[in-house]
């Protein structure tokens, strides 16, 4: 598995980085997961509702974050400076071409880097993602969205550490209602580099070349 970090990036710059390395897998180079920490942003997924932005478009950009459509899976989320953000282009093809197993997977691999940590999490089904806490009363740490074209996936995870939460009160996260979003400084010693590095570990762990 090749690993670049993007450093700080805009995100649509990060999906033009996406998607060249997309065409490299899809011609046959090795799974390739990418690192990136965002510039303040909302994105949209192909299931967003518009009644889940809370402020006017014009609002949100007003106060420095953008709004950007994507064609990603799920509703609206939010990216910031201080979250761990992972983009896993991987050729599914290689791990069971099973799109549901993909998913579960990478909630697995987010729930195995952050035990490594020091923090408990687990699935909360129906809802996609990785959260913790009171399992009768959870909050969100980790949201997961993709898009895969041809057996080759984009997109990916975003793990709450070190950033500021409350834009994510400016929303409807993920469209869900009455959860409550965390990070993993909230409960344990946290660093992003060592999120990215337990991660990568967990990644490989989970869909091994």
């Amino acid at each position: 598995m090749r690993q670049f970090d993007l450093g700080r990036l805009e995100y649509r710059a990060a999906w033009v980085r996406q998607l060249e390395v997309w065409q490299d897998v899809q011609g046959g180079a090795e799974d390739t997961l990418l690192f990136v920490e965002h510039d303040p942003v909302l994105t949209l997924g192909a299931s967003f509702h518009p009644e889940n932005l809370l402020l006017p478009q014009s609002e949100y950009e007003a106060r420095g974050i953008a709004v950007v459509e994507t064609d990603r899976g799920g509703d609206v989320t939010y990216h910031g400076p201080g979250q761990v953000v992972a983009y896993p282009v991987f050729d599914l093809r290689r791990h069971g071409s099973d799109l549901h197993k993909w998913m579960r997977g990478l909630e697995d691999a987010v729930i195995l880097a952050l035990g490594k940590l020091g923090l408990t999490a687990f699935p909360f089904p129906p809802h996609t993602g990785v959260w913790t806490g009171p399992r009768d009363e959870p909050a969100k740490i980790a949201a997961i969205g993709v898009k895969v074209k041809r057996w080759v996936s984009i997109h990916g995870i975003a793990v709450n550490c070190v950033n500021d939460l409350s834009p994510f009160g400016l929303i409807v996260p993920c469209g869900i209602h009455a959860r409550p979003v965390t990070r993993l400084a909230d409960h344990v010693a946290a660093d992003p580099a060592a999120l990215r590095k337990a991660l990568a570990e967990a990644l490989e762990t989970t869909f091994p070349s």
